[in-house]
């Protein structure tokens, strides 16, 4: 005979939403290894664009690999991923996505060991597309794909771009997998106005200190002294600040406006706008403040009986 009390005692079904953030999104693995320490039971994790690249890694089982990639990245590492274009984008991307499919296999998103969805965005109509199915690569590549620095993928006939646009915190999309509690995880919150302004690279070697925001404030300084000079003008921003601060502000409203209607039941908030856009090479700060995040809800989670005590 059965004990209702044990069915009433069944732990909910507990999904990850892991949210937009570019470089920021290495605080995701943080996030993942201090939940797993606390003994948190993920049933199905959802991403948007880097935490659509975390969330890929996690749901194949892949997560200390993918954090010991993410700890020996460094600006050289970074910079040899850039493969320029002025088609779509600054970067084609085709360099990742072969590092990716080369290190980690690329197996369908069905067959992952735990289930696993990401949020793209169709260019043409602005429709927020939910990736389950196919090449967990080309969903991701989909994903992250951030309009004007990275070339939009083309799937089913359509161009799509980052899901980050439409969804930044995909709690609706963890909802429409049959979640009970939503854990989010917003890599935004405290990010508007932080980047209009020059962020020092951190000191590298020699050979390292090219990166994508020197290379873009060269090309830059190089354009700007084509024009005729009209006297003493206020410090521009570069380009790349003004497109960081363009998708902060993009994502954050968004971000307050659909959980103000879809409240996540536990959001973890790192923190972490000392780190700009491409800051992808440092990983080890932004890993350390998913762990300091997470151990500020572990009372939360603990009250909910989502962990032991």
């Amino acid at each position: 005979m059965s004990n209702p009390s044990a069915s009433l005692r069944r732990k909910p079904r507990i999904r990850l939403a892991l949210g937009a953030g570019a470089a920021r999104g290495w605080a995701h693995v943080g996030v993942l290894r201090a939940l797993e320490e606390a003994g948190l039971q993920v049933d199905l994790v959802c991403g948007t664009s880097i935490g659509a690249l975390v969330g890929a890694a996690y749901a194949a089982g892949e997560l200390e690999r993918f954090e010991q990639w993410v700890l020996g990245m460094g600006v050289a590492e970074v910079v040899g991923f850039l493969d320029f274009t002025l088609s779509g984008g600054l970067i084609k991307g085709e360099r990742l996505v072969q590092f990716l499919r080369r290190k980690f296999a690329d197996r369908p998103i069905e067959e992952l060991p735990l289930p696993f969805a990401a949020v793209a965005t169709v260019l043409a109509t602005g429709a927020e597309v939910w990736l389950r199915t196919g090449s967990t690569v080309a969903a991701v590549r989909a994903s992250i794909a951030l309009p004007a620095l990275l070339t939009p993928l083309v799937h089913d006939g359509e161009l799509l771009v980052d899901g980050g646009l439409v969804n930044p915190v995909p709690v609706s999309l963890a909802r429409a997998m049959g979640a009970e509690v939503v854990i989010a995880v917003d890599l935004n919150s405290d990010l508007l106005g932080r980047h209009l302004r020059s962020v020092p690279l951190e000191p590298a070697a020699e050979e390292e200190k090219e990166s994508l925001p020197e290379l873009l404030r060269r090309l830059q300084s190089s354009l700007a002294g084509l024009l005729p000079a009209r006297g003493p003008q206020p410090p521009a921003a570069s380009l790349l600040e003004v497109v960081a601060s363009a998708v902060n502000i993009m994502q954050v409203r968004i971000t307050r406006s659909r959980m103000a209607g879809d409240p996540p039941e536990a959001l973890i908030a790192p923190r972490l706008a000392h780190l700009s856009l491409l800051d992808f090479h440092r990983g080890r700060e932004a890993i350390e403040e998913g762990r300091r995040a997470v151990a500020g809800v572990l009372p939360e989670l603990e009250d909910r009986g989502l962990i032991a005590r």
